[in-house]
């Protein structure tokens, strides 16, 4: 990863990013070689703490990098039109994930939105203006989905107005498509619970003329995942920025057919008396969205996953040392696709419910967040800790179960 001095020569190379070193270059320097004059989690008494649990967005996703940090403050130093810096942008971003086009959204959730808004509308303003209300509009109204994959997130298709309807078989899909049929949306995380794949999904869409929507949140790493769905032939697909990536958590990527793309920014800020005009993504964190995905594109990743197994045996190696307790390395295939540590222990050798050394960690100095699993075990990940915290998870975690050796 290039530091903050070459950053600033690579970033004054580029036409949309030269402005905020312009007029205000001496003030950008200026400010990122300052620390922060204040503590404000201190300040205002809010706990921070060591995260060994994972890029969930209650624990604010993950650490942006440095460079993305450095874009951000240098971008507040300069005004830009909005619509430029999302369009150079998504030019950029579209090259490198092998879409026709993209756009930094609020979120996964907002493209989820976003897109589907863009599949109804296409580029018809009066119907831009008229979402969420689709009736006597000549809309569409219903998305189709596997019954495994509406766990919660397809509530940002029906902020559209349109009605979900669930299939489970290939025949059930098949027979489901009708007039009213907008899109077929499919959640990435949830493959393994339906019955219809991929690529078979793809196909009925293209079979049909009805576009394919993947909802792929959190599912970098691999990162072969951010092209590989372009590739296949989903119409559109929707990433988070602030978990691996380690963008803003408060932007997502919206990628796919340049027609559909287009038509979904009609429903985004600048414009309003639109469904998505409190979807406001600013200049900076498109900015900084951009070079999180290009860092991480370009990053080293096998060196990446061997410090990621060495902080899981260090950690797993003190947790086993205490007599009752054993340790086991998985790697989820679906969604946070990193090595995950399961430590477990006997009741009758090890007294302590995974509840109470959960919060006993939180409370600890420094606080750390652990994942609770079943029958007296915790789950931890080592991709969100800083450098030499796998010490101080390891030394607590062996502390507090050798305290409770029957």
């Amino acid at each position: 990863m290039i530091n903050r001095r070459d950053l600033i020569k690579h970033l004054s190379t580029f036409p949309l990013l030269g402005g905020f070193l312009g007029q205000g270059g001496a003030e950008t320097a200026s400010l990122i070689a300052k620390a922060p004059a204040r503590n404000l989690a201190k300040e205002l008494g809010i706990r921070t703490f060591i995260n060994a649990a994972g890029t969930y967005t209650a624990m604010t996703g993950s650490l942006m990098q440095d460079d993305v940090v450095t874009t951000i403050q240098g971008a507040s130093k300069d005004f830009m039109m909005l619509d430029e810096v999302q369009t150079k942008v998504g030019e950029k971003i579209a090259a490198i994930t092998h879409a026709e086009a993209a756009v930094v959204t609020a979120g996964c959730f907002s493209a989820l939105t976003l897109g589907l808004a863009g599949v109804l509308t296409g580029l018809d303003q009066k119907k831009v203006e008229a979402l969420p209300h689709l009736e006597g509009t000549g809309m569409k109204s219903e998305v189709i989905i596997q019954k495994g994959h509406n766990i919660g997130y397809s509530h940002a298709l029906t902020n559209t107005g349109c009605k979900i309807v669930q299939v489970e078989t290939l025949e059930e899909l098949e027979k489901a498509i009708n007039e009213k049929t907008a899109m077929l949306w499919f959640l990435n995380i949830q493959s393994d619970k339906g019955q219809i794949g991929h690529e078979k999904f793809v196909e009925i869409g293209k079979k049909n003329a009805i576009p394919t929507m993947i909802d792929m949140a959190a599912d970098v790493p691999p990162v072969e995942n951010l092209w590989k769905f372009n590739d296949m032939g989903f119409d559109l697909v929707c990433v988070s920025g602030g978990k691996a990536m380690r963008g803003p958590q408060s932007a997502g990527i919206l990628m796919g057919k340049k027609h559909l793309i287009e038509a979904a920014r009609l429903s985004m800020p600048p414009r309003g008396s639109t469904i998505g005009r409190g979807m406001k993504v600013n200049k900076e964190e498109i900015l900084g969205m951009y070079v999180a995905l290009d860092n991480f594109v370009k990053m080293d990743h096998k060196k990446e996953w061997k410090m990621w197994e060495d902080r899981v045996a260090h950690i797993g190696n003190a947790a086993k040392s205490v007599k009752g307790v054993s340790t086991e390395v998985t790697v989820p295939e679906l969604g946070n696709h990193t090595p995950t540590l399961k430590i477990s222990w006997d009741a009758t050798k090890v007294s302590l419910p995974a509840k109470v050394l959960q919060e006993t960690l939180r409370k600890g100095d420094p606080s750390i967040e652990v994942m609770t699993g079943e029958n007296n075990s915790l789950s931890i990940t080592t991709w969100m800790l800083k450098p030499g915290e796998e010490k101080i998870v390891a030394s607590r975690l062996k502390e507090e179960l050798s305290k409770a050796v029957v």
